[in-house]
Order: structure tokens, then sequence, then C-alpha cells
């Protein structure tokens, strides 16, 4: 489905993070309009995303959770598990490998890899860090996770492009340039902040200022 918009792949996802919350308050139906109010978009935005993979609902009944949900999970490809490394371990990568969140959705940490001698032979949730040396197609990793500095992003992506995997996730703060048909998506904290700042910045100089008024003497 390569028509499908990067957009609407996300929505999908905020739409299973729903499902899972519903079926946890014991719900078994849902409606576009409860999905859209939790998720804050209309429902004939719902309906036009979820049509786009086909045809879950009933007219007047709404949405089957679990099926919809089992369906979503499908569409993103969590009905499988997915082989990922980190490469770098400093305070970003040491994070990703102690969120348990992963695993859940089928996501296996099975290796962390960095250039530092001293951060090489220790252990981090019960993985050794390895060296970059050690990183190649021998291991079949699918998914690399980019958690080093930014002057090492480019040649990190370029061995794990070498190394066969088939997806990247960038935490590095800059633009990185990888083959066709390698998949790429980039985490930029900074930036975020930076959007964060800019409009809390543009809010506070748009509020009017409150006149002081002078107490009698």
């Amino acid at each position: 489905m390569s028509h499908i918009s990067e957009p609407t792949v996300r929505r999908l996802s905020h739409y299973y993070r729903v499902l899972e919350e519903v079926a946890a308050e014991g719900k078994w139906m849902i409606s576009s309009h409860l999905l859209a109010e939790r998720e804050g978009i209309t429902s004939a935005q719902v309906r036009k995303d979820l049509s786009s993979f086909g045809s879950f609902g009933r007219r007047g009944l709404g949405y089957h959770v679990e099926h919809l949900r089992q369906e979503i999970r499908t569409l993103l490809g969590l009905d499988r598990r997915w082989k990922v490394c980190v490469v770098g371990a400093g305070h970003i990568g040491s994070a990703l490998l102690g969120y348990r969140g992963f695993a859940d959705q089928g996501f296996d940490i099975v290796a962390v890899f960095d250039a530092d001698a001293d951060r090489v032979g220790r252990t981090l949730e019960g993985l050794v860090v390895r060296p970059m040396a050690q990183l190649s197609a021998r291991d079949a990793f699918e998914i690399g996770v980019i958690a080093t500095p930014a002057r090492a992003a480019q040649p990190v992506a370029d061995a794990l492009v070498a190394a066969g995997v088939q997806g990247v996730l960038n935490f590095a703060p800059r633009k990185l340039r990888v083959p066709d048909g390698i998949m790429l998506r980039n985490v930029d904290m900074t930036m975020e902040f930076e959007s964060l700042s800019y409009a809390l910045t543009r809010t506070t100089a748009a509020r009017p200022r409150r006149k002081r008024t002078r107490r009698a003497p």
C-alpha cells in the first residue's frame, strides 16, 4: 500500500493504542466518534483512514474492539517479531535498552554496539556491548537504532546498511543518507524541544501584559 500517507500510518498507531486502552476498560465495541474524540480529530477522518485498508465496521454499530485491534496490529507488522540492534551505549542507548515496552510490541533488541573501547565489554540490560567491528550480516538484524553523537551517525548508518538492516531508526540530530529501499525514520528530540520553545515563545509574546496598578499611599 505505497499510496498510504505517513500521517495516516501514524494515526493508525494512535488508533491501536486507543483500542488497547478501551479493551482494558472492558469495552468490546467502539464508534468512530469515540475513537476520534480520544485522538482529537474528526470521526470522518477516522473512517477515511480505516477505509484505506478495508472495511472493518458496521454502520450504526461501530467497530469490534478486539477485531479492529488485531487488524491494525497486522497492518503495522506487529504480528511478528523484529530483530533489533542498537548502536551507541550512551545515555539514549541505555534508556532504549531499559524500556520493556518494545518487546511487548514485537521489537526484540538483541545486541548493542559501540565504538568506545571503554564501553565495549560492559553489560547493559543483559547484553554485552560489542565492538563495531562485529556488526555484520551474520546476525541478520532487521532494524538498526542509531543512538550516537551526530558526527558518528552517517558512518554508523552505512555500517548498518552493509550489515543488511531493512530499517533505521535514527536518534542522532542530523540528516542521514541511505540507499533506496532502506526505511529511515528520524527522532530528533532537540528539534522537538526547539519547536516547543518556538511555540511557547510565540504564545508568551502574544499574551497581553497585565497593567500594574499603583497602590494608594
